[in-house]
């Protein structure tokens, strides 16, 4: 299957607005992307035009984009471009939408503290109270723990 993907690098234009639907959790949020030039004539970088999308983010994606992005944060952003046509109240409505497969801090920019989401136990794991079962085999050097000789019953 044939399909556009694109890494766009911009700002969060708008805060995430996380959803829990019957299919798992779900954001979306507005990106800026700016395309910046070297004016020569000026000798200074100028912004260019500046595109937006709507990004979308699914399950655990979606959980750490709400978590974790703000309103002007420069993000990194990879996913599948989708571009789409409505009519909406007699107008025609052109929207691009990233579904993402990963979302990141531009680190080019700033910092960040990476924090790891914990993964839900499976199964009911044994509690970390519960002593670990001591599994070595204790040394048989000692006469109280040898085992008694057999007795041959006739």
């Amino acid at each position: 299957m044939n399909e556009t993907t694109i890494c766009a690098v911009g700002n969060v234009a708008t805060q995430p607005v996380y959803r829990e639907l019957a299919t798992g959790p779900s954001a979306r949020f507005r990106l800026a992307v700016t395309s910046r030039y070297l004016d020569r004539a000026k000798n200074e970088w100028t912004d260019g035009h500046t595109n937006f999308f709507t990004v979308w983010a699914n399950r655990q994606l979606a959980t750490n984009a709400a978590g974790s992005l703000n309103v002007g944060d420069p993000v990194v952003v990879q996913g599948r471009l989708k571009v789409r046509s409505d009519v909406r109240e007699g107008q025609s409505w052109t929207s691009a939408d990233i579904d993402a497969v990963a979302i990141g801090h531009d680190l080019a920019r700033g910092t960040s503290a990476f924090r790891r989401t914990p993964r839900p136990e499976v199964g009911g794991a044994a509690s970390p109270d519960r002593p670990e079962p001591d599994w070595e085999t204790p040394p048989t050097d000692s006469p109280s723990q040898q085992a008694p000789e057999p007795v041959a019953v006739t």
